[in-house]
């Protein structure tokens, strides 16, 4: 069993390929030259730490993930500053979510200081990839499945840890432009005792269906309610939801059915530090909807590492479309975009310490 990175081998490619001029193109679908790999057996634990050529896994069709859904992942970003460095944003709350999330699917944990130096090292590798233009990051997928070549329900013998990086832009097509988001009472995203505090490709399956109906409704996202009484509002789409109702901000509480999202915690802090009336507790979808009808509703937002802010213009509720304001980002939405991508910037201090620049090991 391996004590640190320090044993990691690094096998570089042959070839470098060339580095996309534009970043901004579809999110996600663009990846840099090599991957980090580690592997997890019984009695060994994680070992073999290495970084390699990016390229294809070769799995048995009879590969536990495949299936029995037993996999983690999660998703972070770092961002180039004028200075030329790069800095990683709050690797160390993404490395303990991953760890949180592996522990919910009997996974068994990486250290989060290995987790960290994993992002690290992969980054500073491919450190040209990572894009300089407003607006644009190197985003970091780190992921963690049972590899065990086995038919039968329990938990894995053996698992595969992989990282890879894409170098990205806007994750919406609105860009910061608000959007529209569907409250729905047919689907649940995640009920108390589930999954919905991990960050698990079933969540994100089970979502798949819904997101198709708002989309052929004229919607962007989901608004998704709560599994029991489907009244109170959680999330919005992948993120999570913050409204401001006269001069309070409120968001859901993490209850076991919300992802406690890094961006919403940095959001949370921002907000307090700042002085705001902010309260974490349920929020009917009644009270949203009257306070939007009666213009107490002054904005609405969703957080997350993908979109940072992205600002809800409309919502769709039992046949209405309702706007929310003036349909434009609003006050709070706006500082928050702009302190936030600030410091992941490196254009504003950084009172929290959240960023982590990436060291040259090479």
């Amino acid at each position: 069993m391996i004590h640190s990175i320090e044993a990691l081998v690094v096998r570089r490619v042959e070839e470098l390929k060339p580095v996309p001029e534009d970043a901004t193109a579809r999110f996600g679908t663009t990846f840099t030259d090599h991957m980090f790999l580690m592997e997890y057996d019984t009695g060994e634990g994680w070992h073999d730490p290495q970084i390699a050529p990016m390229g294809e896994l070769v799995l048995s069709p009879a590969t536990s993930v495949l299936h029995y859904g037993q996999a983690v992942f999660d998703g972070l970003k770092g961002f180039r500053s004028a200075d030329g460095e790069i800095r990683l944003f709050r690797p160390d709350a993404h490395a303990a979510r991953l760890r949180r999330s592996a522990e919910r699917l009997a996974i068994p944990p990486i250290p989060d200081p290995w987790v960290v130096e994993s992002f690290l090292r992969l980054v500073d590798i491919d450190r040209r990839w990572v894009p300089a233009g407003p607006g644009t990051a190197i985003y970091l997928r780190p992921t963690i499945i049972a590899a065990e070549s086995a038919i039968g329900l329990h938990s894995a013998s053996s698992y595969l840890y992989f990282l890879i990086l894409s170098p990205v832009g806007a994750y919406y097509a609105e860009g910061s432009n608000p959007v529209s988001i569907l409250a729905t009472e047919e689907f649940v995203r995640a009920a108390p005792g589930g999954l919905g505090e991990a960050k698990t490709p079933a969540n994100y399956a089970a979502s798949l269906l819904a997101a198709d109906h708002a989309i052929a409704r004229g919607f962007t996202q989901v608004l998704w309610l709560d599994a029991i009484e489907h009244r109170f509002v959680e999330e919005v789409g992948t993120m999570n939801l913050m409204v401001r109702i006269g001069e309070e901000v409120i968001t859901p509480p993490l209850a076991g059915t919300i992802l406690p999202g890094v961006t919403r915690d940095s959001a949370l802090t921002l907000m307090r530090s700042w002085g705001l009336t902010v309260s974490e507790q349920p929020l009917a979808i009644e009270t949203l909807i009257a306070a939007a009808k009666d213009g107490t509703l002054a904005e609405v937002w969703g957080t997350g590492t993908a979109a940072v802010v992205s600002p809800v213009g409309e919502i769709g509720w039992r046949g209405e479309r309702i706007r929310v304001a003036d349909a434009r980002p609003g006050a709070v939405t706006r500082r928050l975009y702009e302190a936030l991508t600030a410091i992941q910037y490196g254009t504003a201090p950084d009172p929290f310490a959240w960023t982590v620049t990436v060291p040259a090991y090479n």
